[in-house]
């Protein structure tokens, strides 16, 4: 199995929320659902830490100090 892009996760997670929805969806059909969207989620979101830990790590400066932007550049 590839992995998947953090954007991926997000819109199988939105598909996910948009079957949970439904009122004719089973109980068992719905609790996998459930499960594989908190997979997801802990996925997304450790994929988002790792982003944002690469960020600092490429804005550090030579003396420790960090160059934050707030427009990105």
């Amino acid at each position: 199995m590839s992995e998947r892009t953090y954007e991926q996760e997000l819109a199988r997670l939105e598909q996910i929320v948009t079957d949970l929805e439904r009122n004719d969806l089973e109980l068992d059909r719905a609790l996998a659902l459930f499960e594989e969207g908190v997979a997801r989620l802990r996925g997304a979101s450790a994929a988002l830490e790792r982003a944002e830990a690469q960020v600092k790590l490429l804005t550090e400066t030579g003396d420790g100090r960090f160059i934050v932007s707030d427009h990105g550049d």
